[in-house]
């Protein structure tokens, strides 16, 4: 018998990973698809459910054979997915439509829900600062404006569940941290809320079974087998939602603990001991991995996603002549970043290319550059990009304290962590050490730790993650550079509000 490997399956925004690690948080085989989001009108923001499945089986393939592993040598499986999507599924099993955590089309549905539940009572029970991003205002949107469709949606469901149907899962289970997404979820007693249900006539039947992160809940059929490359009969456990996985896969199982994960959005982590509330109604609180263990979540709905972006169309050159010559785009960006100062010559980025969450939470927030001047040139705008994503997550970071959680240094996680230069900028935006991990892709490592210990691989989750994450890197501040970047984000948050005030964005919004 080879190694015992365990695999993690990250279905994100923009892409699918799948790695297959060892007991110890090595890397064994992996693979990566990319894919896009369909963006039909403004806010409206949808992906082709069929088209994620075949990328996952394809994913699945290609880690196995980038290996020579045995399968057989897989102990179970799990999956990691993003958030708050609705998968609206027929009576046949076949998914309808899903409607991306990006699309903000139910900006009116919000003011229902407010007028009719109130959003202070809605976050005392949720955990959820009333938004568009949750599913219940996305499911009242499309009751009220696709009735034809309404009325062929058997079920709905996250995309993790339908993930693990696709990999041969029978039924439709969510998880206990997904869970709060629905904005139907009370997530003190851990159960959907009666009064949220009834309110807006939601049928329970129309949901899934909640179980804790890490249950067996099926195994790889024949058909699946073939169309995955695992082995018929190994084990599927029930995976999490990607930022509660990128948290566990970068250690927040204690107190104390905080990350910063940057992906196509990002967010900051820390582990509750207590279902706390923020006493200004900004930062989210979710169940955590750990079975009765609370999450704060500071939610950035455009992070990397921003960096890629420009990468895209502002950097198009860089990025053409970097894969004529077999290299990266990435890495010609930060050799640019690195030739201009930090503040960018006074030019800062607004990252709010899908409206602005915590802490803020107006769906009608835009991004932008300010300052722009005939000196500046794509280097200047690259590092605006970075920077501004990156005093995002500071505003987001101010809001722990406030809820009695202190900590001294900070995990960062995700594709954002490739770069050094920014890995710095983050230590000196936020004033504090950061530690980069021997495996960036947290999600996965995250859901690969969940599937152990669905299988008794390991005792419990906080000792999967005791034993497969690893630190690979300290980033220490530059007090001069700190200095800089605390003017530049007073000037950031003035930015923000007077634009807010002067209901520029909402003005926006109309056009």
């Amino acid at each position: 018998m080879g190694k015992q490997m365990l695999a993690g399956i990250d279905v994100g925004t923009t892409g699918v990973k799948v790695i297959l690690f060892d007991m110890q948080g090595t890397i064994m085989g992996s693979a990566y698809e990319e894919y896009k989001c369909m963006y039909l009108k403004t806010g409206w923001v949808e992906q082709d459910p069929d088209m994620l499945i075949q990328a996952v089986y394809r994913t699945c393939r290609a880690a196995i054979c980038s290996t020579a592993v045995n399968v057989c040598d897989i102990q179970s499986v799990s999956v990691s997915a993003q958030r708050s999507c609705a998968v609206l599924m027929s009576q046949a099993g076949t998914p309808l439509k899903m409607i991306s955590w990006l699309d903000n089309r139910a900006v009116d549905e919000v003011k229902e829900i407010e007028e009719a539940f109130g959003a202070e009572r809605f976050y005392e029970i949720t955990g959820l600062p009333l938004c568009a991003t949750w599913i219940l205002p996305k499911l009242l949107h499309v009751r009220k404006n696709q009735p034809e469709l309404w009325k062929k949606v058997h079920k709905v469901c996250q995309l993790q569940d339908l993930i693990l149907r696709a990999l041969g899962v029978d039924g439709y289970y969510g998880n206990e941290p997904e869970a709060g997404f629905w904005g139907l979820w009370d997530n003190q007693k851990l159960c959907f809320h009666e009064a949220l249900l009834q309110t807006f006539s939601i049928s329970p039947s129309l949901l899934p079974e909640i179980r804790q992160v890490g249950e067996l809940v099926g195994r790889i059929t024949e058909k699946t087998s073939a169309l995955t490359g695992f082995a018929e009969g190994m084990p599927i456990c029930v995976g999490i939602g990607d930022q509660n996985s990128a948290a566990v896969g970068a250690g927040i199982v204690t107190p104390g603990a905080v990350s910063v994960s940057l992906g196509t959005g990002g967010l900051a982590t820390a582990l509750l001991q207590d279902c706390y509330r923020d006493p200004k109604g900004q930062a989210m609180v979710t169940s955590h991995a750990i079975h009765g263990m609370w999450t704060f979540e500071g939610l950035q709905n455009a992070a990397a996603g921003v960096y890629r972006w420009f990468r895209d169309e502002i950097a198009a050159l860089e990025k053409q002549n970097a894969e004529q010559n077999g290299g990266n785009a990435y890495d010609a960006l930060n050799q640019m970043i690195s030739s201009v100062p930090a503040g960018a010559k006074g030019l800062l980025m607004l990252p709010y290319f899908a409206g602005s969450a915590a802490p803020r939470w107006d769906a009608s927030a835009r991004g932008g550059f300010i300052g722009l001047t005939l000196s500046h040139d794509r280097a200047c705008m690259a590092r605006a990009c970075v920077e501004g994503i990156t005093l995002e997550q500071k505003d987001i970071l101010r809001s722990l304290p406030s809820m009695g959680q202190e900590f001294s240094y900070v995990r960062i996680v995700g594709g954002a962590t490739r770069s050094e230069v920014w890995n710095q900028i983050q230590a000196d935006v936020y004033n504090l050490p950061c530690e980069t991990l021997e495996v960036s892709d947290a999600a996965a490592l995250g859901a690969a730790i969940s599937a152990g210990a669905g299988v008794g691989a390991f005792k419990s989750i906080g000792q999967g993650a005791r034993e497969m994450v690893h630190v690979r890197r300290r980033y220490e501040p530059d007090p001069e550079q700190a200095a800089i970047y605390e003017k530049l984000y007073a000037v950031y948050c003035n930015t923000c509000e007077a634009l807010t005030g002067a209901k520029v964005f909402r003005d926006l919004a109309q056009f």
